[in-house]
């Protein structure tokens, strides 16, 4: 399989972290628990040691279709592929605006695209690494010749399941649920793939659903549809709930062993791409692997993009010529689930 092109819509709003600070200082003022001074202190110490400084949110009047087509416009013409050559088109992420049916069928109609195949996949942050090696499993079969992923992680409209929701901080304790959400950001991407049977790419997964609790966005009546946690909607029903810092440490192990099951050599990678949740994290996890040269980090400038990290970062390092045709590539993403996974090719 052949990546023909990678595209990103970043919305045009900047949130930077004394934004944040703003923003919980606001909606927190009346009842809080404690000294929030020194609370938003913590925060803001927490945003600096992961490397947080902006995230890209909507604005007013934008609307994540519309980022989603430019996109999607945008690596079609890199591609030099015509909306009738698509087969296949996946909806992936957590970003969405429906339920029912798959997001893929409105984005089809939406893009003009009237002839492929369409379905969604779901997989928290791990989403578009899992529906490229679906694409690429389908295409070994012969099934299709040109595909298009695509996603829109926008969830931090107003009274959605982040804000202000987990903007209203109760108490310091709170946090340990809630501060994942402070350095979220939003983007559309949109990927091209052809079958292409010299170009096979490498995939390996580890997934620990003893792990699922930590990190979670529950339905009313979820009770019926796992084992119980006091960790399951911690901030509420229908509200996004991330352990983060307990999912670092006990996904670190884990993580490291995914990618040294992949069994590439450092010397040959010219790029790594990673889940964008931390930077201080991630390029500590690239030193220690031999590649912390080669990582390319958007995280700082974009925020913790979900299942659009890792082609949002692609397509940075592409368009600043990071990453050349012929290059051999690798993407290392950790998510909740939990799911850990390392993939390589060559671009």
């Amino acid at each position: 399989m052949r990546l023909r092109s990678v595209a990103a819509g970043l919305p045009s709003r900047t949130v930077t972290n004394a934004d944040i600070l703003r923003m919980i200082a606001e909606h927190s003022s009346g009842g809080f628990e404690g000294n929030l001074d020194e609370t938003l202190r913590v925060i803001d110490g927490l945003l600096r040691y992961t490397g947080s400084a902006e995230r890209r949110w909507l604005d007013a009047g934008e609307r994540p279709i519309e980022l989603l087509r430019n996109a999607t416009k945008t690596a079609l013409e890199q591609a030099e592929v015509q909306a009738g050559e698509v087969d296949l088109l996946i909806y992936t992420g957590i970003g969405r605006g429906f339920i029912e049916p798959g997001g893929a069928y409105h984005c089809a109609a939406a893009l003009g695209l009237s002839e492929p195949d369409c379905f969604d996949i779901i997989d928290a942050c791990m989403s578009w690494t899992r529906a490229v090696q679906v694409a690429e499993s389908l295409m070994r079969a012969g099934r299709y010749r040109t595909a298009v992923i695509v996603n829109a992680e926008f969830s931090l409209r107003m009274g959605g399941m982040v804000f202000p929701h987990l903007f209203t901080l109760s108490n310091r304790e709170a946090l340990a649920s809630i501060f994942p959400a402070y350095t979220l950001g939003e983007a559309a991407t949109a990927t091209v793939l052809s079958a292409d049977d010299d170009e096979p790419w490498d995939f390996r997964f580890v997934s620990r659903p003893d792990l699922a609790p930590l990190c979670n966005v529950t339905l009313p009546g979820y009770e019926g549809f796992c084992e119980p946690s006091e960790k399951l909607a911690a901030n509420g029903v229908g509200y996004f709930s991330s352990f983060g810092v307990e999912m670092h440490e006990v996904g670190m192990v884990e993580a490291l062993g995914v990618f040294r099951s992949l069994d590439v050599d450092p010397e040959k990678v010219s790029a790594l791409f990673t889940h964008a949740s931390s930077k201080r994290h991630w390029q500590m996890m690239a030193d220690s692997v031999g590649l912390g040269e080669a990582i390319h980090h958007v995280f700082p400038t974009t925020g913790n993009l979900v299942s659009a990290s890792v082609p949002t970062a692609m397509a940075s390092a592409i368009a600043a010529g990071a990453l050349q045709r012929g290059e051999r590539a690798v993407g290392w993403v950790g998510s909740a689930g939990m799911s850990f996974g390392a993939f390589s090719f060559v671009y």
